[in-house]
């Protein structure tokens, strides 16, 4: 029996040989080269590189652009994956009711979603133009502005701009996960709670919520995570500009990397970003839980 047991174990790590040998080339090798990078001066085309410790780590946290890229990612962040989730559970509780046209309106809905980023991001760039953008013209032709503006030009209003485009590509993510957690909410509960006098509201926090939440949760988890790298958007649209008030701390590690050519440095300033998004990543998987022991 025993040796029989041993056999399957055997057998067993035989098999996940190959794919932990893989996972090891393609993850962990280059995680482990990194972090190694980032305690040296490596540079391209500088000096030999040196070992330097925690400098660098104390560099980028000392960094006026590390610090304000910092705040520019919480608050592209914070506000896109909020008005997501606002949208999106606003659209799948609509798409929820019966009405004609249903099939097509949720047809409808995957499109943003389906757009490749970069097209996304080009096309937005194109709405906001200063010169011939649609944004403007559809503004000065109903007399809400009186001249076209640069949109993205201007440092108090880029960023907004950027969550605009953000927000419309992303918000059908989650509404579709809302409409799929709401086909297993059982309607019972709903006739139970309308017999009780309860209303729309009631039924929505009392029956809705929580037959949502979990699904809810890994949704909002996924797009936090996907809203802290924001990179390609930013590029497209404003470069990090206008005075970087657009530049998020993806757009600072490549710019330290492969536009200043400090490899080091930029490991570094890569390392506090993977760090800073799994902090905020566990903060929010334990308050979801506390939230769910709760209830």
């Amino acid at each position: 029996m025993g040796s029989a047991a041993t056999a399957r174990r055997m057998q067993a790590w035989g098999l996940l040989t190959p794919m932990l040998v893989i996972m090891v080339g393609i993850t962990a090798w280059p995680l482990m080269r990194t972090i190694w990078l980032s305690f040296t001066s490596t540079s391209i085309g500088g000096e030999p590189a040196q070992w330097v410790g925690l400098e660098n780590y104390w560099q980028a946290l000392s960094n006026t652009a590390f610090q304000e890229s910092l705040g520019h990612t919480l608050y592209f962040t914070f506000v896109s994956v909020s008005l997501e989730l606002v949208l999106g559970v606003a659209v799948g509780l609509l798409l929820n009711q019966p009405f004609k046209g249903q099939a097509f309106a949720r047809a409808l809905l995957v499109l943003p979603w389906a757009l490749p980023t970069i097209v996304n991001a080009m096309m937005w760039r194109l709405i906001d133009g200063p010169e011939y953008g649609a944004l403007n013209a559809l503004l000065v032709q109903t007399g809400l502005l009186e001249d076209y503006r640069s949109w993205l030009g201007d440092p108090d209003i880029a960023m907004e701009m950027v969550i605009v485009a953000d927000v419309w590509k992303n918000y059908p993510f989650v509404a579709l996960i809302m409409l799929a957690s709401l086909q297993s909410v059982p309607a019972d509960l709903y006739e139970a709670a309308r017999l009780d006098g309860a209303g729309t509201l009631a039924r929505f926090w009392y029956v809705t919520v929580p037959g949502v939440m979990a699904p809810l949760s890994v949704a909002i988890v996924l797009r936090t995570i996907d809203a802290f790298k924001v990179f390609d958007v930013i590029y497209v649209m404003t470069k990090g500009g206008p005075a970087d008030s657009t530049k998020a701390l993806s757009f600072v590690v490549y710019q330290e990397a492969f536009s200043y050519l400090r490899i080091g440095s930029g490991a570094a300033y890569a390392i506090l970003m993977a760090g800073i998004s799994a902090l905020l990543i566990a903060l929010y998987v334990a308050m979801l839980r506390k939230q769910e022991g709760s209830t």
